[in-house]
Formats: C-alpha cells, sequence, structure tokens
C-alpha cells in the first residue's frame, strides 16, 4: 500500500519499554484490560479483549483475571512517552496508516456532519499501563476506550508473518485499521450500548455479542481500504483476507488444541472476518457494516 507521501500522523507516543509487575513468564499472563465490555459480572476467563491480537492470545491459552483498579480510567499511573515516535522502520508504517485513517474517518464524519476526534496511537515495550489498566504484548494489539488509545507493540506483525503466515504490510495495516474500527465504535456509542446489553446476558451470549462487535471493527477496516483503493498494490487485498483468515477463532483453536468451541468465539470464525472486512472493501461505505443485524 503506498503510503509514502503522508507524514506520520502527530497522535502517537511512544512509551518504549513497559514497567508495573503483575506479568510472569510464559502464557499464564494477567491482565486487566476493558471491563467495561462485560460490566461488573466479570470473572476470570470473561474478559473481553478489544483486539486482533486478543483472538490469538486468548486461543493459545492466555488465561485471564482482573488485577485490582484495572478499571479505572484516570490519568494516575498513565506512562510518558520516553522517546520520539515514527523512528523505526515499522512505527513509521504504523503513523502513516494513522495518517490515512485521520484522513479518511475525518471526511466520512463529516459527510454526517460530525468531527472526528482521533486516537492516540501509543507504542509499547512489553508491558504497559493504559487507562483500562496494565497489559502485556502477549495479549497483541488493542483499543483502550477509556483513553481513546491504541496500543501496538511492532513486534506483534512479525508474529504475525512467522508464526501466522499472515505476512506483507496491508496485513499490518489492516490490524491498525481494525483497532480504529474499535475506536469509531467507542467514539459513535457503539461500545456502550454493547456494553450495557452484555451486562444482561450470559457469558456465551455475551461472547456472541463481542463477535459481532469485533466483526463489525473488520469491516471498517474494509471501509478505510475501499476509500484509499488508489493506493492499493497488486496484493494487498489477497493479504489482507489472509490475516483475516489466520486469526479466526476456529483457525486458531484448531492450531493450538486441536478442536473448536465455538460458545467461546469472541472474534468470529475465519471465513466471518474474510466476509466482513471484504464487505467493507467492496462497499466502501460504514452504513454496510451493521453485524448486529441478522445473521453474520
Amino acid at each position: 500500500m503506498r503510503l509514502d507521501d503522508l507524514d506520520p500522523s502527530n497522535n502517537v507516543r511512544d512509551l518504549g519499554s513497559g514497567g508495573g509487575g503483575g506479568f510472569g513468564g510464559g502464557g499464564n499472563i494477567l491482565f486487566a484490560l476493558l471491563p467495561m465490555l462485560l460490566g461488573s459480572r466479570l470473572g476470570c476467563g470473561t474478559i473481553a479483549l478489544i483486539g486482533i491480537g486478543a483472538a490469538i492470545f486468548m486461543a493459545l491459552g492466555g488465561g485471564g483475571a482482573l488485577l485490582s483498579g484495572g478499571g479505572t480510567t484516570g490519568s494516575g499511573g498513565q506512562q510518558v512517552a520516553q522517546q520520539k515516535a515514527c523512528d523505526t522502520p515499522e512505527e513509521l508504517q504504523a503513523c502513516r496508516v494513522i495518517t490515512s485513517t485521520e484522513q479518511t474517518w475525518t471526511k466520512l464524519f463529516a459527510d454526517q456532519g460530525q468531527r472526528y476526534p482521533a486516537p492516540v496511537l501509543n507504542f509499547y515495550e512489553g508491558s504497559v499501563q493504559s487507562g483500562c489498566g496494565q497489559a502485556s504484548s502477549a495479549a497483541g494489539p488493542f483499543y483502550c476506550p477509556a483513553d481513546r488509545g491504541i496500543y501496538l507493540d511492532t513486534g506483534f506483525f512479525r508474529e504475525l508473518a512467522t508464526r501466522f503466515g499472515a505476512a506483507g504490510d496491508f496485513a499490518q495495516n489492516y490490524v491498525i485499521a481494525h483497532e480504529v474500527g474499535h475506536h469509531i465504535q467507542n467514539v459513535s456509542g457503539t461500545m456502550e450500548r454493547v456494553r450495557a446489553r452484555q451486562a444482561r446476558m450470559s457469558q456465551a451470549e455475551g461472547n456472541a455479542l463481542s463477535v459481532r462487535v469485533e466483526l463489525q471493527a473488520d469491516c471498517y477496516a474494509g471501509v478505510w481500504a475501499a476509500q484509499n483503493r488508489d493506493r492499493l498494490e497488486a496484493g494487498d487485498i489477497e493479504e489482507g483476507l489472509r490475516a483475516a483468515e489466520a486469526i479466526g477463532d476456529d483457525t486458531l483453536q484448531r492450531q493450538a488444541q486441536g478442536t473448536v468451541v465455538p460458545e467461546s468465539f469472541t472474534h468470529g470464525t475465519s471465513a466471518q472476518r474474510m466476509k466482513w472486512l471484504k464487505r467493507g472493501l467492496d462497499s466502501g461505505n460504514p452504513a454496510a457494516c451493521d453485524t448486529f443485524s441478522g445473521a453474520i
């Protein structure tokens, strides 16, 4: 995808290496991330992560337990930028993707007579303290509604390419655009409505609703790409679809444990993720991304 002519976004911070304990080795990582989606009913194993990497984390055996204070939204304890962002090639690409999403969604919001409040992209290494609590890079890229921040350890892209066979710049762009899709859901009120509904649901029902949230973010990523079709290069769409296929709940569970448990899905099957990414690509219209009505 040709983005070289774009200046890096100013809405970026590099938080450097995270601190603040609470993380062990291997896959038994404690994290406190986005309890707002499932309300006060949350317990171990019922945490919904908003982000592509969360599907990989959970499918590969990542556990979940709320840490005290994980749901706070204040600025206390928030890390301060420690180095200049957009310095490495991976960061520079991500910064330009954010610029492109800012341009695209500013126009789409303006078409509806609204102002687009851009998110902040936060680079980090190892672990990070977000407005939604502390998280490890093992959880993958995620979006925090409390501080309207996208959190990204660019090392995830190497994992995406080498372990899951989803290489290519557009595969990486899709990941970032998906997180921006969650930001759209946040500022448009979708997340708050989902939270209210999930508070009255069983865990299985809440998981099913989370799938619809994730598929809509996939569709919004496709809308962004469609709005920038003149920048796409040969093979880009295939890279994106390959990435969507690689991170479907069924594919990840089959690889990790040999069996598939549909009621535990929180992000959607490979077929569903490809379907909704392609719907956004084909339509270029956010209105086509209604994953909450009818079958998915």
